[in-house]
């Protein structure tokens, strides 16, 4: 069976501090640089999801969207 070419699994240890070190392989492939900036994102039953630094704004924009539909009473 061929792999999927656009899914990918690491794994991590995570140091005494809770730090981790993101993979090279995937540092190379989502463009990450020293300094940049992630998202953590959390949910209690599924667990931590770090997207690429590029989604953040269609991020934010969904969750400004849902507040909205929220307000709005839909």
């Amino acid at each position: 069976m061929k792999k999927p070419e656009v899914k990918y699994a690491w794994t991590v240890t995570m140091g005494e501090k809770g730090q981790i070190v993101i993979p090279k392989q995937a540092r190379d492939i989502f463009h990450m640089k020293p300094g940049d900036t992630l998202i953590i994102l959390g949910d209690e039953s599924r667990g931590l999801a770090i997207p690429p630094k590029n989604a953040f704004a269609h991020f934010a924009a969904a969750v400004f969207e849902t507040q909205a539909d929220n307000e709005n009473g839909e």
